[in-house]
């Protein structure tokens, strides 16, 4: 039984250790609807997002493997300023938010933090974030299918197999991209492939 739980043990030691830097498939891109986040976490937290009109932010750009994926990976970068990350709070909410996303998958990508939130940026605007969304003056029940049409009309490069939607308390959660390493839209792997399924899910406006 020792040798069970010491073998246990320094699996998860090596896998606490993060995995390697620069190692990856693709990206996928994390865009939020500022209202959900609020709405299920940011008003507790009485956030500053919360505060603004910024619709769909950036959650992050996470480098993915065709499964699975890396995370806390070792780095030769230093870390980034709180200069650099307080400049991405725009489409971020929040410097701690940008902090925290070089943090954990940042580092996976063998970029100099300066050139990961450079390329995040970069990713954020290669999408149209559909204006409709940002039209609606109160709270909708809608399919989710509906918002990754939406997408994809305002994204004539995008395929349904290339983006994902999820939910989250029964409201729209986040539309998630996979783009290659040089920020064009990609396959999914399976494993980010997984649509909300919900045909009420909530929708509320911009504050």
């Amino acid at each position: 039984m020792r040798w069970v739980i010491g073998l246990l043990l320094s699996t998860a030691v090596a896998h606490a250790e993060g995995d390697t830097a620069g190692e990856f498939d693709y990206y996928v891109m994390a865009l939020s609807w500022s209202p959900t986040w609020c709405a299920v976490e940011g008003d507790a937290r009485d956030a500053e997002q919360c505060d603004t009109d910024l619709g769909w932010s950036l959650h992050g750009l996470w480098p993915q493997f065709h499964r699975g994926y890396p995370s806390y990976c070792n780095t030769v970068e230093r870390a980034p300023s709180r200069r650099e990350t307080s400049e991405m709070a725009d489409i971020m909410g929040s410097g701690g938010l940008a902090w925290h996303q070089w943090k954990k998958h940042g580092v996976c990508t063998g970029l100099s933090s300066n050139t990961y939130f450079d390329l995040s940026r970069q990713a954020y605007e290669s999408i149209t974030r559909p204006d409709v969304f940002r039209r609606l003056e109160e709270e909708v029940r809608l399919p989710a299918s509906l918002v990754e049409e939406a997408f994809i009309k305002a994204n004539p490069q995008l395929e349904p197999d290339m983006l994902t939607v999820t939910c989250r308390d029964r409201r729209i959660q986040e539309v998630r991209i996979c783009l290659s390493k040089d920020l064009d839209p990609v396959p999914c792997g399976q494993d980010v492939v997984r649509d909300c399924t919900q045909k009420d899910a909530l929708f509320a406006p911009i504050r």
